[in-house]
């Protein structure tokens, strides 16, 4: 796996230099393919769809690549193969699939939704099982992946929901954007991409990935994704829930780990929206989601609910304290006041507030220490992650909650005891 992994960086850094601004694209439409997912690109034409996906089918070699531009005259010999002729003089009806869709490794079909429902129909177990129906008998595909391209989607109307929904990755792809990529734009290498991986490469990782545990935290954030969605009328079948959660697998296998981790779903809002438009709402619900099971996650790093806990339940007795304080200093002696258990309850905050702060603050220094390195340690974590800096600026959240509850403890010490807590100086300015 580690050699894929390393393979995998190298190719992605290959497309890169020659598609301008399909960074995430790119690692997107990677992982599908090593996931075994069909991807759907949507855009104009002119936005290099077709020359990515054989750019991707030449990382694998280039055989088995099989492209064809679909209209509603296209009939099902041109994308499944002619019916055999001596077949058909033995009463048996079965096309000649070598050199069409059935037995490519790559397929790209253009504008797809255009063809006729003879094709979409054939299509589906294709897409979904990795099967053609051949007459009466079923022929196991080696499709690796299938890339299709629209200018336009379907309406709901036309019937083709269930060869949507096939589709787990959906990209919109748009024009080039910045000034610096027309530049660019006319010195990419014109070579072709060589060929790093191989089908045997994909089936290892596959393998490798049905191994890996899906832990109960991803299991129901997985699960938080599907609810969000449903409350904002967009439903996902429960085939795609399931296709996601195997990408993810794939994702942590090509990574070399045995259980999926937060950052193996960054890709996932684009297996969640049914039209282009939905991207920025569904973006927003999923970092939301995001962002709360990364806390859940660094905040058991560093432990915050135990000093939460400790921070609450001294501030919930504060009064209480406060009094003793007073009655204490007043050097208070009514047999009511109970000064041995006042002392002693006086005594256990000090210490506990002591222990927990000067710990917390040990945590925090670590924490930050390791957040100078963040960015590398998801670069090895993730390889797929179009921006590793950007992703670690999320820890921060962790850390500023801790930093309040450590400033919250020291402020009730103070306020109890008339001091600063011994043993915890930390730099709230960093």
């Amino acid at each position: 796996m580690e050699l894929v992994k390393r393979n995998t960086v190298t190719a992605i850094a290959e497309l890169e230099a020659r598609f301008l601004e399909r960074e995430e694209l790119i690692r997107l439409a990677l992982l599908g393919v090593l996931a075994g997912e069909n991807v759907l690109l949507l855009g104009p034409p002119g936005t290099a769809k077709s020359q990515l996906a054989r750019a991707l089918s030449s990382l694998f070699g280039g055989e088995g690549w099989f492209e064809y531009l679909l209209t509603r005259f296209t009939t099902p010999d041109e994308v499944f193969g002619p019916v055999s002729l001596q077949e058909l003089k033995r009463d048996r009806y079965v096309r000649q699939t070598e050199g069409f869709l059935p037995a490519a490794r790559f397929a790209f079909l253009d504008e797809i939704f255009k063809s006729g429902s003879a094709i979409l129909n054939a299509l589906l177990s294709l897409l979904n099982e990795r099967v053609f129906y051949n007459g009466q008998m079923k022929e196991t595909s080696p499709l690796l992946c299938l890339i299709a391209a629209s200018n336009e989607l379907p309406e709901a109307s036309e019937g083709l929901s269930a060869l949507y929904d096939r589709f787990l990755i959906r990209y919109e792809v748009d024009y080039l954007k910045h000034l610096s990529s027309y530049e660019r734009m006319f010195s990419l290498p014109q070579e072709p991409v060589p060929a790093l991986l191989s089908a045997a490469d994909v089936e290892a990782l596959r393998e490798r990935s049905r191994r890996v545990a899906l832990p109960e935290p991803m299991v129901l954030f997985l699960y938080r994704l599907k609810t969000a969605a449903e409350e904002r009328d967009m439903p996902v079948s429960d085939r795609r829930l399931r296709k996601i959660g195997d990408v993810w697998r794939v994702s942590a296998a090509l990574n070399g780990r045995d259980a999926v981790s937060i950052w193996d779903t960054v890709f996932t809002p684009h297996m969640l929206w049914d039209v282009p438009e939905a991207l920025p709402a569904v973006r927003e619900w999923f970092e939301e989601a995001f962002d709360a099971a990364l806390a859940v996650e660094s905040e058991a790093e560093l432990a915050l609910d135990k000093y939460a806990a400790t921070l609450a339940r001294w501030s919930a007795r504060k009064q209480e304290l406060y009094g003793y304080q007073f009655k204490k200093e007043m050097k208070s002696g009514k047999a009511d006041s109970r000064p041995e258990a006042a002392d002693a309850l006086l005594a256990e905050c000090r210490d506990e507030l002591e222990t927990q702060g000067q710990s917390l603050r040990r945590a925090l220094v670590r924490f930050h220490e390791r957040e100078r390195g963040r960015a590398d340690e998801l670069r090895r974590l993730n390889a797929l992650l179009p921006d590793p800096n950007a992703a670690a600026a999320k820890y921060v959240s962790a850390r500023l909650r801790g930093e309040r509850v450590l400033h919250d403890m020291m402020e009730l010490y103070r306020s109890l005891f008339d001091a600063p807590m011994p043993g915890v100086d930390y730099d709230f300015t960093l």
